[in-house]
């Protein structure tokens, strides 16, 4: 008599976990962001280090993807995604016994490669396991867990550095459990890839077929514009909050971040099914007005006029980069799939990181509002010529004229 066989999750199962993983790797990401001004007081670090941990994150994602961005695509999601999440989970505990400013710097870089690796698997993973197959489907779901994730971390993390005990381990006790269930999930989850062969863990330039090149120049200049922007408001956004607001309370000075990144979540519900060209372009300059919004409120000291900058542009920034990436996900080949996420990914993590390393490098000499209105400004430059790019692969109709 034969062992019975392993259970497995159904494909629409599988599906919500592995978004789920994705909305965990961002939720993830932001966690800390809410602690840094405590781990500033507590360890007396400078403006320039604290970006530096945040960018030390980035740059292990990066790594991650340049060693491992195809090796979903040959050992299979599921082995990935199992290391990707037990690694989360030492991190988690690395961060609940932090005592210095290194053990920062080593879960956060820690944190980053496991994050590098969830999501080349977990994005792949979407265009595998959807009901339909339908790449605007899968790209809806990436960009809402995404934006929807960073939110939700800043704003539970937020909520219990400010009234909850133990701040410094509370918040990563809830990250550990979630993970914990994440792991149990990837354990159960069927194996989308049939043709599996053993990994390659060389260094590896991203992998872009050339059908997918232009989609794929679209879809990094929306990033560039838009996580550029999040980037700098993880890193910088909770001291200017907390000048505007004139308050030290974590839960208002995280709503900032919250607003951004909700709002974002939001709008790619409610125009999820806007042609991505229009996503794109119109996005785009909801997140130029957006950071001008932001700019005025840095350089006139107007609490106002910063909550209608970071809500605009978080609905620009989450509508641009799903236009974006739905353009990209509906060209990419299946068996380039983890390759060209991975690269679209590379993108992402050089924006989030490089601007919040040089607004760090400079905001002692600019002071924190100049660094928001110089860094705001060249984000909004860039989301312009984003929304002439988009706008120009519009379709255009072609009208036959008959002869009389």
């Amino acid at each position: 008599m034969s062992p019975p066989s392993r259970y497995t999750l159904s494909p629409r199962l599988a599906y919500a976990l592995v978004a789920a993983v994705i909305g965990l790797a961002l939720f993830a990401s932001s966690t800390p962001s809410p602690l840094y001004a405590e781990y500033r007081e507590l360890w007396g670090f400078s403006p320039v280090v604290l970006t530096l941990i945040y960018a030390t994150y980035a740059f292990g994602v990066l790594l991650a993807l340049l060693l491992a961005g195809r090796v979903s695509d040959e050992w299979g999601r599921r082995p990935v995604l199992l290391v990707a999440l037990g690694t989360l989970l030492v991190t988690a505990v690395a961060f609940m016994v932090a005592s210095s400013v290194a053990w920062l710097f080593i879960a956060r870089g820690l944190q980053g490669m496991a994050t590098g690796l969830a999501l080349g698997a977990a994005s792949a993973a979407l265009l595998d396991l959807h009901p339909r197959r339908d790449p605007a489907g899968v790209g809806l779901t990436n960009g809402v867990v995404s934006a929807g994730g960073m939110a939700l971390g800043v704003l539970l993390s937020s909520a219990l550095v400010q009234y909850a005990p133990a701040p410094r381990v509370l918040p990563y006790v809830a990250l550990f459990a979630l993970f914990a269930v994440a792991f149990v999930g990837a354990l159960l989850m069927p194996e989308p890839v049939a043709n599996r062969s053993r990994p390659r863990l060389t260094p590896q330039r991203p992998s872009v077929p050339p059908a997918v090149r232009r989609p794929f120049l679209l879809a990094s200049l929306a990033v560039i514009s838009s996580w550029s922007i999040g980037g700098l408001f993880l890193s910088l956004g909770p001291q200017l909050t907390a000048s505007l607001f004139g308050t030290a309370n974590h839960l208002v000075i995280g709503l900032s971040v919250f607003a951004l990144a909700g709002s974002g979540a939001v709008a790619q519900v409610v125009f999820g099914r806007a042609a991505p060209w229009a996503g794109a372009a119109y996005g785009s300059l909801a997140l130029a007005l957006g950071m001008v919004l932001i700019v005025l409120a840095a350089a006139s000291g107007s609490a106002a006029l910063f909550w209608a900058g970071a809500v605009v542009g978080g609905a620009g920034f989450g509508v641009a980069f799903l236009g974006a990436l739905r353009a990209l996900s509906a060209v990419i080949p299946h068996e380039h799939r983890a390759a060209v996420m991975s690269a679209f990914y590379v993108v992402a993590y050089l924006a989030i990181s490089v601007p919040a390393i040089a607004a760090g490098a400079v905001v002692g000499e600019l002071g924190l509002q100049s660094t928001f209105e110089v860094f705001g400004s060249v984000v909004a430059a860039l989301a312009l010529v984003v929304a002439f790019e988009a706008w120009r692969t519009r379709p255009v109709a072609v009208v036959a004229l008959r002869a009389a």
